[in-house]
């Protein structure tokens, strides 16, 4: 995407009812504080997630049996 892209859409912004504005401001400025935030994931913890979302029928465990996998 371009400046002019990015300023195209700004400018319709405007022209939005302010509802909508307000709406466009506070999104934005929770992606600033996302960017903010010293927690980042590594390169393999995305494409795990990304693994893990992709998979069709993924397994579930109930609570026994997680805590069973988890006894000393």
């Amino acid at each position: 995407m371009t400046r002019d892209q990015v300023k195209a859409v700004l400018d319709r912004v405007l022209t939005w009812p302010p509802e909508r504005q307000e709406d466009v401001v506070r999104i934005l400025e929770e992606m600033e504080e996302l960017d903010a935030s010293e927690y980042r994931l590594s390169d393999e913890q995305v494409a795990e997630v990304k693994r893990r979302m992709a998979k069709p029928d993924p397994k579930y465990l109930t609570l026994e049996e997680f805590n069973e996998r988890f006894k000393d």
